[in-house]
């Protein structure tokens, strides 16, 4: 019985060393910009489903929704904060719907079964980072008005990035998934 409890214990632990280790990581991709082109890019969105495919939905979603709570309390863990500001008044700004797409991208990139060919890797992480973008426009519309050039704002700039972020995930998928069992 000991040892049951002792394993409990320890695997708490883990989970939550994993936890704040990966808000961590969260933090630091927002924080790192990447000279790109049209504009720079954050491995934000990279990290986002890495941490899905590497932990799984579950952790996925809890590490996400850990990273957003400490934004929203003001702790300046989003991209552009604290110079652009903290807390819920940056949360409900213009990044807000891509914020909470990054929910909805970990869900997927770790609820699908990515053991499978390179071809449908690609596709399904394709599609779980197109849920941030999805999101991140329809606040974004809400937010500065439908007759703004939505599109060209807040998806076509960073589309040759995503392809690339999407591409190494792609390759490196099968490798990270092994990461699931130290969990």
């Amino acid at each position: 019985m000991d040892s049951l409890k002792t394993y409990s214990i320890q695997k708490i632990l883990k989970t939550f060393l994993v936890i704040f280790f990966g808000t961590i990581l969260l933090t630091i991709s927002a924080k790192l910009k990447i000279p790109f082109y049209p504009v720079p890019m954050t491995m934000q969105t990279f990290m986002v489903l890495f941490l899905g495919i590497a932990f799984g939905y579950k952790i996925g979603l809890t590490i996400v929704s850990v990273y957003l709570l400490e934004g929203i309390i003001g702790i300046p863990v989003f991209s552009n904060s604290p110079e652009k500001g903290v807390g819920l008044i940056y949360f409900t700004g213009p990044t807000m719907g891509y914020l909470i797409g990054f929910l909805i991208a970990v869900f997927f990139a770790g609820y699908f079964n990515l053991k499978k060919n390179i071809f449908l890797i690609f596709c399904r992480l394709i599609f779980s980072v197109s849920t941030i973008y999805l999101f991140g426009i329809l606040w974004l519309g809400t937010l500065i008005g439908w007759d703004k050039p939505i599109l060209e704002l807040g998806v076509t700039p960073f589309l040759l990035a995503e392809l690339f972020k999407i591409s190494l995930l792609t390759l490196l998928t099968k490798n990270i998934i092994k990461l699931r069992k130290f969990i």
